[in-house]
């Protein structure tokens, strides 16, 4: 196994004061590479070799300890780099606390050949040279680079050899190489030239600032003496290079003196008519004005109602009035916190062409029409393989590779949380086959990109296919599809397989070390080697293994990053004609994607999704810096190929960079037709997020959300005082508070000082010590910012900004990454509790949100025609109670935590507020609602009801209830599109979840306020399906759980209640059919509403024997026989009173 080792990957802040408090001197971390070939030979590697600019002082803190051969010399600055992001992106980098961080190079990652010049892993061809077993150097083609006539394949290092000391001789044909430059071995592409270099002695980290530290301009500085975000890049020292957005005539301009230059002025570029990428679209008034109206009349006549009740007593069972009474004012009080936040629902639309328009169409400030838009990171968690399959992950992750969005503006982070070799091979083996599915999904047009769900599409795949190769095309993917999930399925087993068989090998090899080593008259003692779980190349695996052991368990093991597919290259690379499918003329670039572990030790909490995504907040920010992040969990995949250009239309627009985050709607896929418990959640993301949207935005629910980074960092909007006015801001505006600080140098701003920027020596104890992230925060904010192609755009960053190539990868930064993903990075940080996701609750999601929005910004909702994401939910009914009591755990923590509603900063408008509200006390509606299900039993038992007598008043009320409820339902249909089937079983399971689920919740929740209890909630297993074929197994399988008690006995009670009614009913002297009425019709409204759980417990169809339901007949007409006979009707002392049988 070869290796690399760094040294602690700790930055200079930690580094100095550990040194100092040890009284010696500090000593910078040391990096060094090595690599031993399977011969035996040890090729080693200084860092001047790689790179000579990182040998300088500036970068970071670390130190290069180069071998002492006299001649080692750099090589060409951009060679050097490739080289080694080359053998950066076949290195699996592995580190923490207290340990050095070590990078393995890694002759192969999967078993199968990696064929893709992107992806990890060794390929091209050996080196001829005797005892040199390395890899050739090659091109971004992956096709290899011959310095020589006679093709003889050499690899760098001993290219290097035989120029400097074997006086530039080939060592196949023995005569001079013609050429001794290495960038001119290069194939010729042509591509532009390439910006002037950044001056001698420039950082790595300069470089990625641009021209942000630059003090070479004075226009580039505000008066205050700090940078000027909006002038950087319209003022530059020289003609051309880094940052310059609009070309000078000649070359005065940037000199600082009026009238040198004559330059493109930025009013130039506003003479065509400025247009918005989205729109608001308001919902009619023909709708929305009913609509209003009938909520006012209800709150009036709700109010009415309850008074009345109140006043008017029932004297003969004040129990049952008083407790009908207290249920009522809850309930209206609920439906009053739902109802509020619904007053101003908006839909939205964008405008794709005007995005393609603005940021991909050549203009004179981007001459090429090379893709101005920003960064995107995506993040996929996962945590289980055994109960998140990776076939599903491994789909997720090529719907995301595939996406229509700049290839080189595209990263991919996967986290894998519980450290399996079975997840990295799964992603090792995705990366293999995207090498042909993106270029298909590419040539073809594809949707959806996610390989099993448009293989398993049931529509004709050839409807609007033109190209007469598709049908060779698709069979060909189709059949190597088929042979990716058998691979895929058969993981398992070969990693258990090959782990075997090298314990064995290591077995054999400890017990002839000991028949070596021992005397003859010692007794031979087993041999105890612990069991490891072994990767393709023959090495130990740095995360859990299948037989845990120290260090190799799923709560303790290193962080570990690996680069599977290595950045692509800037400008577009077609494929070739040779080989299944025609890509000659498609771009075969696939985006960066990186596999990531955080480290987990003993004694640390590690904070679950929570902490996971931090860590990739982390990371990617040292790696890629892309100013927006999307989330999506493992099962979540793109089914609109454009979805993130959509979000990006709300990003980039006028105002944009005020919100935090555009939330799509979750959409499932293999959910039964009937929808029996209400998994696709339509009534939530089809009316009450798009009500949310006409207040301050929609709550985050967890996945399918694109967020700006900086939000996350724990910043305040833009402009924030100007749009602070309290939670009364629309009827009482307050007074603006004047600022004498350019808005430019409040960018970046935390809390309520407004008067100065925000001090940066705080920064590091916010969020940590690393240099690296610090520096990106800047550069995030800036390149996050909407185009300033019109005056009313405020805080806008110029067009043509961010048209550069992205830094290559390079040792240091991924080390820097293993750093920040140990688990210590934290300790004494404002991580999870101000900066990233939010820590201390189970739905970490909608605190994360709830914090962003007090602190002021906005989010948008954003549906589009074609479904961005699909997902899978649990159409089980165990798992859909064990889903929704996880949720509405997580709403009693809230109500029960500082981020209670009550407690929200003026910033929060008061509608979002009672939202928010709402969200934290839904599950305490649980206790009346189980209490108001067992009154019509217990009126039925008591021969009682909730009012003296059904008068006209009473039914006067009740009517007006129900019909303004109607109609509020069908106004919400027509609004917001959904069926009036999908608003019934919202309806049907919010009785089911509330006299189970929510119940439980709000004990739990109490028990962990009071006592300090903590509750654990476990990953919903991904069901395998009956041995049949069927898609809806699951819906029929029963599996008993403590939740479905209460509804059972809801409905248990309820049943006999009504048979023992009737007998009452039937039996007495003078029946009392008003009381009777009232009772069943209650009864029959509770029994309607838990159809959908009793059918649930049935199981499947036909499965459930006849006599089961002739034995409950005959049982609860036993049970109200007996009731009748026990507690006879008044004036009679017999069963049956005066009704006698003929």
């Amino acid at each position: 196994m070869a290796s690399k080792q760094f040294g602690k990957s700790r930055s200079n802040i930690s580094t100095s004061s550990d040194a100092a408090e040890a009284g010696r001197p500090p000593v910078p971390p040391s990096v060094t590479f090595a690599r031993r070939t399977s011969s035996g030979r040890y090729v080693s590697y200084s860092r001047d070799d790689l790179d000579s600019e990182l040998g300088s002082v500036d970068f970071m803190n670390y130190t290069v300890h180069i071998p002492p051969t006299p001649d080692n010399q750099p090589m060409d600055p951009s060679i050097s780099q490739k080289v080694e992001e080359q053998y950066v992106s076949n290195s699996l980098f592995t580190g923490g606390f207290n340990s050095v961080t070590r990078a393995h190079l890694m002759d192969k990652v999967i078993e199968s050949e990696a064929n893709h010049p992107q992806m990890a892993g060794a390929k091209g061809s050996s080196c001829a040279i005797p005892g040199c077993d390395a890899k050739v150097m090659s091109d971004e083609r992956g096709q290899d680079i011959l310095p020589c006539e006679c093709d003889f394949k050499i690899c760098r290092d001993c290219y290097v050899d035989a120029i400097k000391t074997g006086g530039g001789i080939c060592p196949g044909c023995k005569e001079p190489y013609k050429n001794t430059d290495l960038s001119d071995l290069a194939p010729d592409s042509s591509r532009p030239p390439l910006p002037l270099p950044p001056p001698a002695g420039m950082s790595k980290m300069e470089r990625r600032l641009s021209l942000m530290k630059s003090t070479k301009s004075a226009l580039m500085r505000s008066q205050t003496g700090d940078f000027d975000h909006n002038r950087w890049l319209f003022e530059t020292s020289g003609t051309y290079g880094y940052g310059n957005a609009f070309w000078p005539k000649d070359g005065n301009f940037g000199s600082g003196k009026e009238g040198d230059g004559d330059a493109v002025e930025p009013q130039d570029l506003m003479s065509k008519p400025w247009r918005p990428l989205t729109r608001k679209l308001k919902i009619p008034a023909a709708v929305i004005s009913p609509y209003r109206l009938l909520i006012f009349i209800r709150i009036v006549v709700l109010g009415l109602f309850l008074t009345w009740r109140v006043k008017h007593q029932n004297k003969d069972a004040i129990w049952l009035w008083g407790m009908s009474v207290v249920c009522e004012i809850w309930f209206a009080f609920s439906w009053l916190l739902d109802q509020l936040p619904k007053l101003c629902p908006v839909n939205r639309a964008t405008d794709l062409n005007v995005l393609k328009d603005k940021f991909e169409t050549p203009t004179p400030s981007n001459p090429t029409g090379k893709s101005d838009l920003p960064g995107v990171d995506v993040f996929v968690s996962t945590a289980d393989p055994e109960k998140e399959p990776p076939l599903v992950t491994a789909n997720t992750i090529l719907s995301i590779l595939a996406a229509d969005y700049p290839v080189e503006k595209l990263s991919c982070y996967v986290s894998d949380d519980g450290g399996a070799l079975l997840t990295f091979e799964a992603m090792a083996e995705a990366a293999s086959f995207a090498n042909m599915w993106v270029p298909f999904c590419r040539k073809h047009n594809i949707e959806p990109r996610n390989p099993e769900s448009y293989f398993s599409l049931k529509r004709d795949p050839y409807k609007n296919k033109v190209k007469p190769d598709f049908v060779k095309d698709r069979r060909r993917v189709k059949r190597e599809y088929d042979e990716f999930k058998v691979r895929i399925n058969s993981l398992p087993d070969s990693i258990r397989r090959r782990s075997d068989a090298y314990h064995a090998r290591e077995e054999i090899k400890a017990m002839k070390m000991q028949r070596q080593n021992r005397d003859d008259d010692e007794p031979v003692e087993p041999v105890k080697i612990p069991k490891a779980t072994w990767m393709a190349d023959g090495t130990h695996w740095p995360g859990t293994w299948l037989h845990p052991s120290p260090d190799h368990s799923r709560g303790d093991h290193a962080g570990i990053i690996q680069v599977m597919l290595k950045p692509p290259s800037d400008e577009p690379l077609n494929g070739t004609s040779e080989g299944f499918l025609d890509l000659s003329e498609v771009d075969i670039r696939l985006p960066l994607l990186v596999y990531v572990s955080r480290e987990k030790r003993p004694g640390y909490d590690h904070n679950k999704k929570a902490g996971a995504m931090n860590a990739l907040v982390r990371a990617s920010a040292v790696m890629s810096n892309g100013p927006f992040i999307l989330n999506l969990d493992c099962d979540h995949y793109i089914y609109n190929s454009q979805a993130m250009r959509e979000g990006m239309c709300f990003m980039m627009d006028r105002g944009g960079d005020r919100i935090c985050y555009v939330q799509f709607p979750q959409r499932f896929e293999g959910i039964d037709p009937s929808d029996r418990y209400a998994n696709h959640n339509t009534v939530f993301f089809d009316v009450n997020m798009r009500a949310l949207d006409g207040l301050m935005g929609p709550v985050y629910v967890g996945t399918g959300c694109l967020f700006r980074r900086i939000a996350l960092y724990g910043f305040d909007p833009p402009r924030s005082k100007e749009h602070s006015s309290g939670c009364c801001s629309c009827c009482f505006p307050g007074r603006k508070k004047q600022s004498h600080v350019p808005e430019e140098n409040r960018a970046l701003r935390m809390g309520d000082s407004d008067d100065e920027e925000m001090n940066l020596s705080l920064i590091p104890k916010k969020f940590g010590n690393s240099t690296f992230l610090i520096d990106s925060i800047p550069v995030a904010e800036f390149q996050g910012r909407p185009l300033a192609d019109h005056p009313a755009v405020k805080n806008g960053r110029p067009p043509g900004a961010l048209t550069i190539p992205r830094e290559l990868l390079d040792a240091s930064t991924v080390a820097e990454a293993i750093a920040v993903i140990s688990c210590w990075y934290e300790d004494k940080t404002e991580w999870g509790t101000r900066i990233g996701w939010i820590y201390g609750s189970v739905t970490e999601d909608v605190v994360t949100g709830y914090r962003m929005h007090n602190r002021g910004w906005k989010s948008v909702y954003c549906v589009t025609k074609r479904d961005a994401f699909r997902g899978t939910a649990p159409i089980n009914l165990t798992d859909r109670l064990h889903q929704v009591l996880r949720w509405a755990t997580g709403s009693v923590e809230i109500f029960f935590s500082r981020n209670n509603a009550f407690l929200a900063s003026p910033r929060m408008k008061i509608l979002q507020r009672i939202a928010y509200l709402n969200v934290g006390i839904y599950p305490f509606t649980s206790i009346f609602l189980i209490v108001y299900c067992f009154l019509p039993a217990l009126s039925l038992f008591s021969g009682q009801f909730i009012v003296q007598t059904l008068n006209v008043t009473f039914l006067s009320y009740l009517l007006i209830i129900s019909i303004t409820l109607c109609l509020l339902a069908l106004l919400e249909i027509k609004w917001s599109g959904i069926s009036l089937e999908e608003w019934w079983r919202n309806e049907q399971f919010w009785l089911i979840g509330g006299t189970s689920a929510h119940l439980a919740a709000v004990l739990q929740g109490l028990l962990k306020v009071i006592a300090g209890i903590e509750i654990s909630f476990t990953l919903t297993s991904k069901s395998a399906g009956d041995e049949n074929d069927d898609d809806f197994a699951d819906l029929y399988i029963v599996k008993w759980t403590s939740l479905m008690i209460p509804p059972i006995v809801i409905m248990m009670v309820n049943l006999i209640a009504i048979a023992v009614g009737f007998s009452r009913t039937i039996y007495s002297v003078i029946p009392q059919w008003s009381r009777l009425i009232g009772g069943v019709f209650f009864s029959f409204w509770v029994l309607a509403h838990l159809y959908p759980f009793a059918k649930g417990l049935m199981g499947r169809r036909g499965r459930t024997p006849t006599i089961v339901f002739v034995w409950s007949g005959l049982v609860a007409i036993t049970i109200s026989l007996l009731w009748v006979a026990i507690n006879p009707p008044a004036g009679s002392n017999q069963i049956g009173g005066s009704f006698t049988f003929p």
